[in-house]
Formats: structure tokens, C-alpha cells, sequence
């Protein structure tokens, strides 16, 4: 087992981290920018190294400083979190030739899986149906708009590193392709140091499901179950729940069979997602692999009582996949993310002080945050400040007990999206779980006629 953990990352995934780690019996190390030396991740480790400015680039994004930081404090381990260096081939390569490990897929696994277009091949490849697209990155507008032509407009220009939505553009008709696609490459530049993009069909209105999957060096793979990531603005999502409303048990047996043959193809070693859209006659198609945590795993640990993070940890040091505790879903989970942003103003950013703070609590309540009263929300970083997760017997209960904990929630001082996701759960259509990736942005023209 490791003796020292480095989390390459910050806010609520780094205090995540450090959590599983102190339970572990793993001493832990913090590392922060000059923005964040304020941040609980920092209190809370055994030991604290800034990197760097507030800016990613300089801080977060530079593994030479990260690396440095780990042999100065005796870590054997880094555990990227997700967003910044987490799908980073080369850092995982760096970490393995300085005798450290990363904690996650190698790079030849986080290249032919974390590079969306390479995945999409290697899940061709083993029979698992994929989207009509490029066959590969495309390197110019030209040869993009041959292909586009080739598949049919609308179709989706998306970062081959990408995550969060950055570096993705729809693009309607033609006479727009060559703007969006550059507008794409320069976002995917800036947010993952990797301006490759490739093209896919763009399908209107599916479902987005998810499922987790875990992998050891003994070539042993398990998926624990789906999650639903359909709400979502601007491929950003803000609410996630699992199980699938619209899941049965067939579907979930052919989805999660293709989702453990795509990894077991590659040997895959860690947690990682398998991403697909399913239509509305319930035909599933990969969409793409995120080779690390996602921001939304509390939902499947709820539901299968399973540490996930304490699970890629003990994978990483060398164990086999723990098997699910229990073989169906228990219940029902959703994920509110609680983010630092004036939802009736365009999702405006909102950073600032928290001058007064009330989390909820009670039964089936959880919250994985890293703000507290005082704390200044910085600007330069995702607006994410906290994860509202809900449990309840049933979908109906969980979301009777979400108003409930919503309406306990206070964040004064900065505008939040406490109030949006009140007004979610006043909609019939989310109610009734009769939903796909177009329901936010009805949702949020219906409220705005209404006003």
C-alpha cells in the first residue's frame, strides 16, 4: 500500500480524495495555487505545497511543478482527481519514470481510450456500436467540412481530450463550420494543452448514459451500473441520478456487457465512465471514455454502497477489483451540482465571499463540498462549490427529499444554483423522468416566457 498520496487537484474531488486516503491509513499531500491557500483540501492534508499563481497554467496544469512537489514531500503516489492533468498521457508517463505512481490508466490505455477519436475506433473494432463520424482527428477545416458533408449536418466538432463541454461545437449548416471548428481547437488548446478535435453525427434529443466501470492489472473489469447525465446545459452536466429512469434490465445487461468489452479490450486498469446516447427506441451508441473519477460518482456509490475512490486507490496499489456488495441497485440517487453562478442571468459566474452558510442534512443527505462562511470563491477555476447528493427508496422519495434539503440549503454572498434546481423539480416532464439532452434548454425557454 502507498504511505504518502499526492492530489494533484483541488476544491471538493481533492478533499474527496483526502477523505478516502485518511482511511487508508495514507498520510496525503495538498497541492494549491496562491488562489486557493485558503481551501479546505489544503487544511486538511497532512501536508501543503503551493505550485504556482492562481492561473491552471501555471498551477494546476504544470506537471513539472506538481512532480517536484511530490519527490520534495516523499509521495509515491499521485491521484490526479478529475479536469486538469487527470487525462493527461504524458503526465501519467512522467509519474511512472520518476518511480512514482499515477493513479489511474497508463498513457498507451489513456491514449486509445481517453483520446475519443482512438476510442471510438478500438470500440468499432470489438463490435460495439459507435456514432457516424470522422475516423480520426481532424487535423483542417477543409477535410472537416468534406466530412461533415459526408455524414450530414447537424454535426458536433468535440475535443479528443475534452470534458466539461470545452473544446464542443454544434454545427448546424455549413457556411458556419469553419468558425465553430477553430473556435473548438483554440477552446480545447486552452483548457487541455491538446487542440486535436474530431466530428461525429450530432443525434437530437437522445438520453445520456453513463456507465462506471473498474479494471485491475489482472485483467478483471466490473461496471457498477449506469447513471443518467441527461440534464445537462451547453454538454455541461448539472443534474445526474442513477439508476436511469429509463433503464430495464436488458438494457442495462447489453449496455453494461458492451461497456466491460471496451475496456477489458484495451486491459484497462482504474475507474473510468463509459459514455453513450441512447435513443428513443432505446439503441444505444459509444460516444466516448473518460479514463478517470467523474465529478458525478457519488450517485453510483449510494446506490451499490461502494467507495469509489478507495477502490482506485487499492487498484492502483496493486489489488483486484472489489466485487459490488450488491448485484441491483438499492434505491434511488440524484446529484445536484451547486455552482458559483446567477442562473437568470446566463449562468453568469459568481464568484466572492460566502458570508453566511446552512448546508442541510437528515437521512439519505449528502454533501461533498469544500467552501465554508468566509471563504472567497476565486474566479480563475470551474464554478463547481459543492455536490448535493440525494438517496431515497425510490425516485419519487429522492426527490421529495431534495426539495426538502434544497430548500435548507443557504449560500449567501455569491449567487448559486440552488434556486435552478428548486424549479427543476417543480417540472412534470423531470418528475415523471420523461427526459433527454434537449430538456434544459426548453426548460429554461419555457421559464423565461413565462417571465
Amino acid at each position: 500500500m502507498f504511505h504518502k498520496i499526492l492530489v494533484a487537484n483541488r476544491g471538493e474531488i481533492a478533499l474527496r480524495i483526502i477523505r478516502s486516503c485518511k482511511e487508508l491509513g495514507i498520510k496525503t499531500v495538498a497541492v494549491y495555487s496562491e488562489a486557493d491557500k485558503e481551501s479546505l483540501h489544503v487544511t486538511f492534508a497532512d501536508e501543503a505545497v503551493c505550485i504556482g499563481p492562481p492561473q491552471s497554467k501555471n498551477s494546476y496544469l504544470k506537471s513539472t511543478a506538481i512532480i517536484s512537489a511530490a519527490v520534495i514531500t516523499g509521495a509515491d503516489a499521485i491521484h490526479p482527481g478529475y479536469g486538469f492533468l487527470a487525462e493527461n498521457g504524458e503526465f501519467s508517463e512522467v509519474c511512472s519514470e520518476t518511480g512514482i505512481k499515477f493513479i489511474g490508466p497508463s498513457r498507451e490505455m489513456i491514449r486509445m481510450m481517453g483520446d475519443k477519436a482512438t476510442a471510438k475506433e478500438t470500440m468499432r473494432k470489438n463490435g460495439v456500436p459507435v456514432v457516424p463520424g470522422s475516423d480520426g482527428i481532424v487535423k483542417d477545416a477543409s477535410d472537416g467540412k468534406k466530412i461533415a458533408s459526408q455524414i450530414g449536418y447537424p454535426v458536433i466538432v468535440k475535443a479528443t481530450a475534452g470534458g466539461g463541454g470545452k473544446g464542443m461545437r454544434i454545427v448546424e449548416k455549413e457556411e458556419d463550420f469553419e468558425n465553430l471548428f477553430q473556435m473548438a481547437k483554440t477552446e480545447a488548446e486552452a483548457g487541455f494543452n491538446n487542440p486535436d478535435v474530431y466530428i461525429e453525427k450530432y443525434l437530437e434529443n437522445p438520453r445520456h448514459i453513463e456507465f462506471q466501470i473498474m479494471g485491475d492489472k489482472y485483467g478483471n473489469v466490473y461496471h457498477y451500473g449506469e447513471r443518467d447525465c441527461s440534464v445537462q446545459r451547453r454538454h455541461q452536466k448539472l443534474i445526474e441520478e442513477a439508476p436511469s429512469p429509463i433503464m430495464d434490465e436488458d438494457l442495462r445487461m447489453r449496455m453494461g456487457e458492451a461497456a466491460v468489452l471496451g475496456a477489458r479490450s484495451i486491459n484497462y486498469e482504474g475507474a473510468g465512465t463509459i459514455e453513450f446516447l441512447v435513443d428513443k427506441n432505446k439503441n444505444f451508441y459509444f460516444m466516448e471514455m473518460n479514463t478517470r473519477i467523474q465529478v458525478e460518482h457519488p450517485v453510483t456509490e449510494m446506490i451499490y454502497d461502494v467507495d469509489l475512490v478507495r477502490n482506485q486507490i487499492l487498484v492502483a496499489a496493486g489489488e483486484k477489483v472489489e466485487t459490488l456488495p450488491l448485484s441491483e441497485p438499492m434505491g434511488h440517487a440524484m446529484e445536484f451540482r451547486i455552482n458559483a453562478e446567477d442562473w437568470e442571468n446566463g449562468f453568469r459566474p459568481s464568484p466572492g465571499r460566502i458570508q453566511s452558510l446552512h448546508v442541510p442534512g437528515g437521512f439519505g443527505v449528502r454533501i461533498d463540498s469544500h467552501i465554508y462562511q468566509s471563504y472567497t470563491v476565486p474566479p480563475y477555476y470551474d464554478s463547481l462549490v459543492a455536490k448535493l447528493i440525494i438517496w431515497g427508496k425510490n425516485r419519487e422519495r429522492t426527490i421529495s427529499r431534495a426539495r426538502r434539503a434544497l430548500e435548507e440549503y443557504v449560500i449567501e454572498g455569491i449567487k448559486t444554483t440552488i434556486p435552478f434546481h428548486l424549479k427543476v423539480l417543480e417540472n412534470k416532464e423531470f418528475i415523471s423522468g420523461n427526459f433527454d439532452t434537449s430538456f434544459l434548454d426548453n426548460f429554461l425557454k419555457d421559464i423565461k416566457l413565462k417571465n
